[in-house]
Order: structure tokens, then C-alpha cells, then sequence
């Protein structure tokens, strides 16, 4: 049987049912059709489905959608602004050749903001510890690291 959920997504409130034993993912996807937030293992191993609760990194596989009531979610979809501009990590990901096939990239890109909101100076070594958790079949991950970085540059300069 279905409950209401309250979230904040993506800076707006919503209001929805979901059954007791949906993730947040699930929710996302299946109820708020925010399919930006991929689906991989389902097992929180890959890190596709990375979003940010309350401003930390979270596999939403993993946490039940009710656990997350009255809590803020972003997705992949939220970093934009308004003016339609990308985020700063994402047009980074797109400069640097930090995306391949592009089913990874929201989970690495969702990574790095709760990374970069964190510490806009990170090391090398802190990038490769934030992104551990993101499985990347294409890229190598050393312009996934180089698009961080450059992203995070460009947040200590003012531009993001």
C-alpha cells in the first residue's frame, strides 16, 4: 500500500505516494520520471544512481525512499541553472572528454559537486577517493579526474 512521501527535489517541494519498500531511485525514476538518475546494479557497487540527500553523496539504491522524507534530493537534473546553463562539473565533463557513453556520468558527476561543495581544492588523491565508488566501463577515468579537476578551478575562480 502506497504512503506520501515529501521530498524537496531539485529545489522544488513534491509531494507523492510510493510503496514502503521503494528506493529512492525507484521513486525518482518511477514516480517523478527523473530518469536521469540511472538504474545500474541496484546493489549500490556501480554508483549510477549517485544523488545528493541533504547535500551528501548517496547510491539512492540504497536508501529507502521513506527515509528520505521531508529531506532535500538532487538529481543530475537539478545542477543546471535556471538560465540554462551547466553546472560547473558538468560543462567540465563535456570540455575535458570526461564522458563517454554517458550512463555513468550523472553518478560521477553528482560524486564530484558533493565533493566540490565539500572542498573546491582537492587533491588528486581526494577526487579518486570521491569517485571510488563509480564504475566507468569507457573512460579510464583519467579525464573524468582531469574534468574534476578543471571543474573545481573554475569554482575557486568565481565561475561556478
Amino acid at each position: 500500500m502506497k504512503k506520501p512521501l515529501k521530498l524537496t527535489v531539485n529545489g522544488e517541494p513534491r509531494e507523492f505516494f510510493v510503496e514502503p519498500y521503494f528506493s529512492l531511485l525507484d521513486a525518482l525514476r518511477d514516480e517523478l520520471h527523473l530518469t536521469g538518475t540511472k538504474k545500474g546494479c541496484d546493489e549500490g557497487d556501480c554508483g549510477a544512481c549517485t544523488v545528493l540527500l541533504d547535500g551528501k553523496p548517496v547510491t539512492s539504491c540504497l536508501v529507502l525512499a521513506h527515509s528520505a522524507h521531508d529531506s532535500q534530493v538532487t538529481t543530475i537534473e537539478g545542477l543546471a541553472g535556471q538560465d540554462g546553463l551547466l553546472h560547473p562539473v558538468q560543462q567540465a565533463f563535456v570540455t575535458h572528454g570526461g564522458l563517454q557513453c554517458g550512463f555513468c556520468t550523472p553518478g560521477l558527476v553528482m560524486s564530484a559537486v558533493g565533493l566540490l561543495q565539500e572542498n573546491s581544492d582537492p587533491s588528486v588523491d581526494e577526487v579518486k577517493y570521491a569517485i571510488g565508488g563509480n564504475l566507468c566501463r569507457c573512460t579510464g577515468y583519467s579525464k573524468v579526474i582531469e574534468s574534476i579537476m578543471a571543474a573545481a578551478q573554475e569554482i575557486r575562480d568565481g565561475n561556478g
